[in-house]
């Protein structure tokens, strides 16, 4: 890194400097585990000494932490491809069946917002589509922070809801299906090059709630890629200006994450996850009523704390998922 020649391939170092501050990341993260777990042994070999019960005490609960810690760098030492510490792109789009799937798929979003909160990462609204009676018809939403895709890549895929529906009056159950995809946000030391004359912009009216400015100005913005035929949509925010930024991150994840399959087989497998949103198809059951559980179908991990699940608890799913995808 210290050589002369070092930028002349800008596209090389920048690899290089990523791959180092991965390493380095672990490197600093494993010292600090070792430095406490050594500290700890010497509190407990005084604390024994001593008959102290409070500080053995205190020594359990380090050595918990401790323990946590080693889990999360052990998973983090797994996302090793570059896009991994990448902040993320997530959509949400409900399946068939109106009402009832565009409400599961507003439960999916704030699933998802509250596990970001869980892990002091980030999550903004970029678009979203509200449901003409409840719920929503799309959402997509930016996810920043550390290994932000590299966790969120676990939940590509559809996901199956079995429940009571609250819509209807005969009190039936129901079962609706929601897709999730995620696209790594294209870095800014990581070119995506969009050409203007590429690009189509169509302004309309912004449906849904939103206030009398939203709906009597064309605010709304759709942008379209010509080469690849990639099109986004934001009408979040009542300033066109606005939208028209968001809409461009967007497109600019999406188009990164399209080169990116083009040159990687690995990432147009990710792609292939993306399936049809129906029966048979699922990555996960979440199940109600009659009984209360959630299983992943990849890897057979299942909880029957439904309410912890849906309130963003859902490490134990990722965890397993990255386990699988790195053997």
């Amino acid at each position: 890194m210290e050589a002369a020649t070092f930028w002349d391939d800008q596209e090389k170092a920048r690899e290089t400097i990523d791959e180092v501050n991965g390493h380095k990341a672990w490197v600093d993260g494993w010292s600090s585990i070792d430095q406490t777990i050594t500290d700890v042994e010497e509190l407990c070999q005084l604390a024994v000494e001593e008959d102290d019960e409070e500080t053995l005490t205190e020594v359990d609960a380090e050595l918990l932490v401790s323990e946590r810690k080693l889990s999360d760098l052990e998973l983090r030492h797994m996302l090793g491809e570059r896009e991994d510490r990448l902040n993320a792109i997530l959509s949400i789009h409900p399946g068939a069946g109106g009402t009832e799937a565009q409400d599961w798929a507003q439960l999916l979003m704030r699933m998802y917002v509250r596990w970001a909160e869980r892990h002091d990462l980030k999550a903004e609204v970029l678009d979203l589509q509200p449901g003409e009676t409840a719920g929503l018809k799309s959402a997509t939403i930016e996810v920043t922070g550390d290994y932000a895709f590299g966790y969120l890549k676990a939940e590509i895929g559809v996901h199956r809801l079995v429940r009571i529906s609250p819509f209807d009056s005969n009190k039936r159950r129901h079962t609706s299906f929601a897709s999730v995809f995620v696209y790594p946000e294209a870095a800014g030391d990581i070119e995506v090059e969009i050409k203007p004359e590429d690009v189509r912009i169509d302004t309309y009216r912004a449906g849904g709630a939103g206030g009398q400015h939203v709906n009597k100005t064309d605010s709304a913005v759709r942008m379209t890629h010509l080469p690849t035929g990639i099109t986004v949509q934001c009408q979040n925010e009542r300033s066109q200006h606005k939208n028209k930024n968001s809409a461009m991150k967007i497109l600019k994840a999406r188009l990164y994450q399209h080169y990116k399959e083009q040159e990687e087989e690995k990432r147009a497998a990710l792609e292939s996850g993306k399936k049809k949103i129906e029966w048979g198809s699922q990555i996960r059951n979440y199940v109600f009523q009659p009984h209360q559980m959630v299983k992943d179908v990849r890897t057979g991990v299942e909880t029957s704390d439904v309410q912890g699940v849906m309130d963003g608890d859902i490490d134990e799913f990722i965890t397993a998922f990255l386990h699988e995808y790195n053997s």
